[in-house]
């Protein structure tokens, strides 16, 4: 178990299409680990393995709400509906955000740390948590897809 370094933009890793997962070995299943713990080190809500350097389609994803961490091999949206739109930031993109049109409604399927398919029905930030992140595994970053990006506000009071 180990903090990765994440892979920052403009690296070319981030802009190409990971390989499926076609066994499940201790590497993968180590590699599922250290990017949950990369990603909470980092305070994130999700995070792909090419953000780690590996072209590998492995996501992690914890929106802080009663499912906790999903960790899936090979994820694939199956099905979609409804529409939100709001902000999105990047651990792989610091200090910038976008405002991004996603589904409101996803459902994804993939393999658990021992190789069995599961099916995860996500509304809301998650869902929008698992489209980000899978548009990583296909090399599509939040820029390249927002209506708009910025520079977040900073308010320095809060922090005091």
């Amino acid at each position: 178990m180990a903090i990765r370094l994440i892979v920052k933009e403009p690296d070319e890793v981030l802009h190409k299409r990971a390989k499926e997962v076609t066994k499940m070995t201790p590497n993968v299943q180590k590699l599922m680990t250290d990017m949950a713990e990369t990603m909470y080190d980092a305070d994130g809500v999700g995070l792909a393995a090419p953000q780690v350097g590996i072209l590998k389609r492995i996501i992690v994803v914890d929106v802080g709400d009663e499912n906790g961490l999903i960790a899936m091999v090979n994820p694939e949206i199956i099905e979609k509906n409804g529409e939100q739109f709001g902000v999105e930031g990047c651990l792989s993109i610091p200090g910038l955000n976008g405002d991004v049109r996603r589904a409101m409604n996803v459902t994804v399927k993939g393999l658990n740390r021992e190789g069995e398919e599961f099916t995860v029905q996500a509304s809301g930030l998650l869902a929008r948590a698992f489209q980000h992140e899978i548009d990583h595994l296909d090399g599509v970053l939040f820029t390249d897809i927002a209506e708009s990006v910025y520079e977040p506000i900073r308010d320095n009071a809060a922090k005091e």
